[in-house]
């Protein structure tokens, strides 16, 4: 009888001291990393995306906005956290396809320090021009720039921006001076009063003032047309320009090493998440475009775009700083 009570006390100590072990996941709240400011378009998204996992999974999942640096700041919190399912990140091309090329030395890899979670969105990105120049077209900005050299510049606030800028700019033969910006909508306000010759921005930063006349679109940097302005060429569509396709982009990463069925489990959420008609029109409200993924999905497509990134980047003798 007592060889059974010690059994059985050790039994119930061992059942006590596992609670995580039969307890689902998740079993406490849900950080998610994101390297931008509250009110950025990624913030906005992430935590959209946020609300529905919490309705998913009955469990708090909390934005935690690290700006700075170029996403640095942010990527590397989220790359040098445990791998235990508690801390996401949900970032953008700005981390995982141009920083690798922008920068010299990253404290992290943005391929073997993050494991794929979900796609959520495509950010079309468009060059804009004051309505006040005699240019129609991304063909007729060339013509300019060739007829007046080394008087053209462009504004950027992003890396995007600045990539989508230098190398079209390189492929097509022209040379134009680039005039960095602290944020897009900056940029925007010096190509409306003549500043800059013209601007690289967001779909959402720029849409409004194009619709409103006080700027003029003339191309959009996927190599197909946008849906959300169908009307607008693509950069691709220019004679010299065929094949051009620079695309920013958002999607959910977990620290490499988090376990496979957890990755799956958040994976399926955030796609059932983007398939509700609600959460696509508030993406669309921003000039965005859903882009769900499974984690083998997003993986390819984050090995593509960082190679596409660095081509553009390289040929456009853009220096790592």
């Amino acid at each position: 009888m007592r060889y059974l009570r010690i059994c059985a006390l050790l039994i119930a100590g061992v059942a006590a001291s596992q609670p995580a072990w039969g307890q689902a996941y998740p079993n406490k709240p849900v950080r998610i990393i994101v390297p931008f400011a509250a009110g950025s378009a990624t913030d906005i998204v992430a935590r959209l995306i946020a609300d529905e996992l919490k309705t998913a999974f009955n469990q708090a999942f909390i934005v935690d906005d690290k700006p700075g640096g170029s996403a640095i700041i942010g990527a590397e919190a989220a790359a040098k956290s445990p791998p235990d399912g508690y801390t996401l990140f949900v970032t953008t091309n700005t981390s995982h396809s141009a920083n690798p090329f922008l920068f010299k030395k990253l404290p992290y890899d943005p391929i073997k320090d993050f494991a794929p979670v979900a796609g959520i969105m495509i950010i079309p990105v468009i060059v804009v021009v004051d309505p006040k120049l005699p240019i129609n077209s991304m063909q007729e900005l060339i013509a300019y720039a060739k007829a007046n050299p080394g008087k053209v510049t462009f504004g950027y606030g992003n890396s995007i921006g600045q990539v989508v800028g230098a190398s079209s700019a390189k492929a097509a033969g022209i040379t134009v001076t680039p005039v960095p910006y602290k944020s897009s909508p900056q940029a925007m306000t010096d190509v409306m009063g003549g500043q800059v010759s013209y601007g690289v921005t967001d779909m959402a930063a720029g849409q409004s003032l194009v619709k409103a006349g006080k700027l003029r679109a003339i191309g959009v940097s996927s190599e197909k047309r946008s849906g959300l302005m169908p009307d607008l060429p693509a950069i691709s569509e220019t004679p010299g320009l065929a094949g051009f396709d620079v695309t920013a982009w958002v999607a959910m990463f977990a620290p490499a090493g988090t376990p496979k069925e957890i990755v799956d489990k958040l994976s399926v959420e955030v796609r059932k998440a983007l398939a509700k008609p609600e959460i696509k029109e508030k993406i669309t409200q921003f000039a965005a475009e859903t882009m769900p993924s499974n984690p083998e999905q997003l993986g390819d497509f984050v090995r593509a775009q960082l190679a596409s990134w660095g081509k553009r980047i390289k040929d456009a003798g853009i220096e790592p700083e």
